[in-house]
C-alpha cells in the first residue's frame, strides 16, 4: 500500500505555489534597486554637477526603489505613484515597515494616475520596468511625457528604460533559476499591425507546482526611435540612450550601461534613456 507519511509530505510540499507571495517573488527576481539607485545618483551628478535629492517613482508598485532612495541618504526624499491600491498597501506592510521613522517620514505614497498625480516638482523622475508602455497611442505617451516634464525642477532629469531586439517580437519564453524558484518570462502575443504585446510572468517551484500568470502586461512594444521622438515632441532635450555592455566570457550583459549613439542588431537588449527638460 502507498506510504501514508510520504503522501502527506507530498501534499504539503505541493502547496508551494499556493503559499507563494507574488510581490516578494517579483522583487527578488526582477528588481535590483541598490544598483538602480547607484546608477541614478551617478547619472544625475554627471549630467547636473550636483547631487539629486528628490525622486519620484512612477508606476512604483511596491515602492521598493523609493524605499532604497530614502535609505541611502538622510537628505533624500521620495514619492511613489501607482494606481493600484493593493500593491501600494503591500509595499506599506512589507517595505516601508523596514525603514526607520526618519526614512518613512521622507517617503510619500500616492494612489493616482501618473497623468494627474498631485506632487511637488522633483530632481529626478523615473519610470522603470517598462510600465509606461501601458500607454499604447502616441498621443497618450506624449501626454505622459509632457506631464513628467512639468513635474521636474528646471535642471531635473527623467530616466526610463526600454527593451528590444529581434527576439522581442517573437512568441517565446525564457527561464531564470533562483535558489527557491524559477522565474519565467513569457511573450505570449505580438501584433505587428498595432504593436500590441501581451507578456506574462510565471513562477515554478521545486515541488513541481507553478504560479501561472502571476503578472500579466498588455503593452505596446515601443522602439527607441519612437520613444526619443515622443520625448522631443514633449519638450525634452539632450535625450541620451545608455546601452548595456557585453561580457564575452559569460556571453551575457555585464550590467554596465554606457552612452550609445549606435547599437548592435542583437537578439535582445535593455537600455536606459535620460532626458532633460
Amino acid at each position: 500500500m502507498p506510504n501514508r507519511r510520504n503522501k502527506t509530505k507530498f501534499k504539503l510540499t505541493l502547496a508551494q505555489a499556493q503559499r507563494a507571495d507574488r510581490f516578494a517573488l517579483y522583487q527578488q527576481s526582477v528588481q535590483d534597486v541598490r544598483c538602480e539607485a547607484e546608477f541614478l545618483e551617478r547619472m544625475f551628478r554627471k549630467r547636473r554637477s550636483r547631487a539629486a535629492l528628490s525622486l519620484r517613482e512612477d508606476f512604483c508598485g511596491t515602492a521598493l526603489l523609493a524605499c532604497e532612495w530614502v535609505r541611502r541618504d538622510r537628505l533624500h526624499t521620495a514619492i511613489g505613484v501607482d494606481l493600484d491600491p493593493s500593491v501600494l498597501e503591500w509595499g506599506r506592510q512589507h517595505n516601508l515597515t523596514k525603514l526607520t521613522p526618519s526614512q518613512t517620514g521622507r517617503l510619500t505614497l500616492q494612489q493616482a494616475d501618473v497623468l494627474a498625480a498631485d506632487a511637488p516638482a522633483v530632481d529626478m523622475l523615473v519610470a522603470f520596468n517598462f510600465s509606461y508602455w501601458v500607454f499604447k497611442q502616441r498621443a497618450q505617451l506624449r501626454a505622459y511625457f509632457q506631464a513628467v516634464r512639468h513635474s521636474l525642477v528646471p535642471d531635473g532629469l527623467f530616466l526610463l528604460d526600454a527593451y528590444g531586439g529581434y527576439d522581442a517580437f517573437r512568441q517565446m519564453s525564457e527561464r531564470q533559476k533562483f535558489s527557491r524558484f524559477t522565474y519565467v518570462w513569457e511573450q505570449a502575443d505580438y501584433d505587428p499591425v498595432s504593436g500590441d504585446t501581451t507578456c506574462h510572468i510565471h513562477f515554478s517551484f521545486p515541488d513541481g507546482s507553478r504560479l501561472r500568470r502571476a503578472f500579466t502586461y498588455h503593452w505596446r512594444l515601443w522602439t527607441l526611435p519612437e520613444i526619443r521622438e515622443l520625448l522631443a515632441e514633449a519638450g525634452f532635450s539632450r535625450i541620451q540612450v545608455y546601452l548595456e555592455g557585453w561580457d564575452e566570457s559569460r556571453e551575457e550583459g555585464n550590467g554596465v550601461f554606457e552612452p550609445a549613439e549606435r547599437g548592435e542588431a542583437d537578439a535582445a537588449w535593455i537600455a536606459y534613456l535620460a532626458a532633460e527638460p
